[in-house]
Order: structure tokens, then C-alpha cells, then sequence
């Protein structure tokens, strides 16, 4: 017989990469029209945020390596949504800045947040649960990042 904590149904683990994969292809119809993928558009939300930002910064705010986010970046760049300079202080920068069809796609985008909120709201996640759930799943990445 089988222990409980083997079951996978008692992983929080299997529970969380669902969740996340199962949203990830929520957002693939949504995103796939504008030529973009899930990890570029958390780039976009990032620098519509603040424009003009250090790859290090964006690649912190997104839990990310910089190996990981500059490849991202320069298939962006060759798409025309963004630009990376060179930092005028510190020339080892390199800083990220849209472009005009960067900061046009916030537009095109308006109603991603609202659909995909109506597609994950259910009788446990409503607009009155979701700073408590936000909460808790902050909770676990400060702590994970922490370990």
C-alpha cells in the first residue's frame, strides 16, 4: 500500500505546476494573435510597469536567470516590440526600452487580465479570495527563494 505523502494527489507540487501549465495554455489563444508567448508577455507587463529597465532588474522581477531572459529579449528586439542599449553610466548594462508597437500591444492586450480572470474565477477563487490566495502563493515564493 501506498503512503500518503506518495500520492499525487497530496502533492502541492503537482497542484502547482497544473495550475500553472493549464494557464499557460489559457493565455496561448489570447497571446498567439500578436506573435507572442507567455514569458514575453510577463516581459511586456514588467516594462509597461516601467519602461527603460536593466535586463538584471527584469530578469529579478520574473524570478528568472539573465541567461534566461536575454534570449527572450532578442527575439523581442528582432520582432520590433523593444530595444537594448548599452547603459549610459555603466556601459556592461544593457537596458530595455519598448518601442512604439511595444507600448501599442498594452492596447491590443487590454483584455487579457479580465479574460483570464473570468477563466480561473470558480466558488473558491472570486474577486473577494484572490488577495488571500495571492497572499498565500507570495508566502511560498518568498520562502522557496529563501531554501
Amino acid at each position: 500500500m501506498i503512503q500518503e505523502e506518495f500520492k499525487l494527489d497530496n502533492q502541492l507540487c503537482f497542484r502547482l505546476y497544473t495550475a500553472s501549465r493549464l494557464l499557460s495554455q489559457a493565455y496561448h489563444p489570447l497571446l498567439s494573435q500578436y506573435g507572442l508567448t507567455y514569458p514575453q508577455y510577463l516581459v511586456l507587463l514588467a516594462l509597461w510597469e516601467k519602461d527603460a529597465q536593466p535586463v538584471n532588474d527584469i530578469a529579478k522581477r520574473l524570478y528568472l536567470e539573465t541567461n534566461t531572459v536575454t534570449p527572450l529579449l532578442q527575439r523581442m528586439e528582432k520582432e520590433g516590440i523593444l530595444v537594448r542599449k548599452r547603459g549610459e553610466k555603466d556601459a556592461r548594462q544593457m537596458i530595455v526600452s519598448l518601442t512604439g508597437k511595444g507600448k501599442e500591444l498594452q492596447k491590443k492586450l487590454s483584455g487579457v487580465p479580465l479574460a483570464i480572470g473570468n477563466a480561473v474565477i470558480c466558488d473558491s477563487v472570486t474577486p473577494e479570495t484572490t488577495p488571500e490566495l495571492f497572499r498565500m502563493l507570495d508566502d511560498i515564493i518568498e520562502k522557496l527563494c529563501k531554501s
